[in-house]
């Protein structure tokens, strides 16, 4: 079995391949490759990449190419985890939305478009290159915006399936809180990528989701840095993105007062790339947790087992609506629990969505919808309704504002502009 890494160079690799060699009877790698531009990010987590399988005892070969087209060639699965612009231009993101009093996030409002508009055109070539090379090969996408990017691949045809790591970080924290094993606890996660709610925590299929608000309601509340009360008066865990939502101005203010998290996570990544460069490293370091992506080794490894052994298991994914929530397009892209097998992903049935949940779903997949029509056709006008429609921004003249900085920013990756 061979899988293919794209943007194998990320400092977040070497989670990925602790993984892989961890859970190597579920996934028996016999080649993974890591593809990445950055040739000198590439030698040193290729180089760690091999001395983890070594000492883990994985018989595995890690090869590393900067050339796309070898890389993918042959590969069962390809992963993408790339970013267009590095933290460079997360930085950005991160800043100009912040100067007409706007949120700066990478997946987020007007951050969010940015990233995708960057992102999508060269995810799409990615994908076209694959399935030229091996057009039974699985796609699973880990770049951000997930949805958004996810909805392209889908739209193009191609084999591929988004996946976060919001969920299975859910229910590793809910099975430690309630002193069980992950396995036993399963998720009523819905919504979209970075808009999702827990509606039902289970455990051996029952809903203990009220005793755990009950007894761990402010906990909870400390990490998602929202009010204990709201969450008990809604009765749900909402995604810590939905304080973009729901505490946005208080989010703001504190976005202008402290360093962008692009700068923490550049500073944490020189230190992570010199703990790389050390030859007798063999295993991910501790200082890896603060980079981000906590469980996305465990939940992509999942992901591409159930694709590749058609087994038929359920996990949550970022997959085609298709009829599983009414009030949205067939087309629009989801994050649900779904089947997974070798003919793809089926999203298990939905109780009805509430209406505070589904009026912000709704809108969201609107603006997700012009913001793919914006990063497929380009153009000032498209980008401008993207922004108006998104429930963050939805203002004339903050709309043009950030139509103008978007640009301004970017012009360097849009060919249109």
């Amino acid at each position: 079995m061979k899988l293919t890494v794209v943007g194998g160079g990320s400092t977040y690799t070497p989670e990925l391949i602790d993984g892989f060699a961890r859970l190597r009877d579920s996934l028996p790698v016999t080649e993974l490759v890591l593809v990445d531009p950055a040739t000198d990010r590439l030698e040193l987590v290729g180089g760690l990449a091999e001395r983890i399988f070594a000492k883990q005892g994985h018989p595995g070969k890690v090869t590393t190419t900067s050339n796309l087209d070898q890389g993918i060639d042959g590969a069962d699965a390809v992963l993408l985890q790339l970013r267009v612009g590095g933290q460079a231009a997360r930085g950005k993101d991160e800043s100009w939305p912040l100067e007409c009093g706007c949120v700066g996030q990478e997946t987020t409002g007007a951050g969010g478009l940015a990233k995708a508009l960057r992102t999508v055109p060269v995810v799409l070539d990615i994908a076209e290159r694959v399935r030229r090379s091996n057009p039974d090969a699985w796609i699973i996408d880990f770049t951000n915006p997930v949805g958004i990017v996810t909805r392209a691949l889908l739209s193009e045809g191609h084999k591929a399936v988004g996946l976060c790591n919001v969920a299975i970080g859910f229910q590793r924290k809910f099975a430690k809180m309630l002193g069980v094993t992950p396995e036993q606890v399963t998720l009523d996660h819905v919504g979209l990528n970075h808009l999702t709610w827990e509606r039902g925590v289970r455990v051996d299929g029952e809903n203990v989701l009220p005793q755990l608000l009950a007894s761990h309601s402010a906990e909870l509340a400390d990490e998602l840095h929202l009010p204990a009360e709201l969450l008990l008066q809604l009765g749900v865990v909402p995604s810590y993105y939905l304080r973009y939502f729901y505490a946005h101005d208080e989010v703001v203010r504190e976005l202008r007062e402290k360093p962008s998290r692009a700068a923490e996570v550049a500073a944490i990544e020189k230190e992570l790339l010199d703990l790389y460069a050390d030859p007798s490293l063999d295993e991910k370091p501790a200082l890896l947790e603060q980079r981000g992506g906590a469980y996305y080794s465990e939940a992509a490894v999942a992901l591409a087992s159930s694709l590749l052994n058609d087994t038929g298991d359920v996990q949550v994914v970022n997959t085609l609506n298709n009829g599983a929530l009414p009030f949205l397009p067939d087309d629009a892209v989801i994050e649900v629990p779904a089947t997974v097998g070798a003919a793809g992903t089926t999203p298990l049935p939905i109780s009805p969505l509430e209406p505070l949940y589904a009026g912000l779903v709704a809108n969201v997949t609107a603006y997700e919808n012009l913001a793919l029509e914006a990063a497929l056709k380009g153009g000032a006008e498209r980008v401008f309704n993207a922004l108006l429609a998104h429930p963050l921004i939805g203002q004339i003249e903050y709309a043009n504002q950030l139509t103008d900085k978007l640009l301004a920013h970017n012009r360097e990756y849009l060919s249109w502009a």
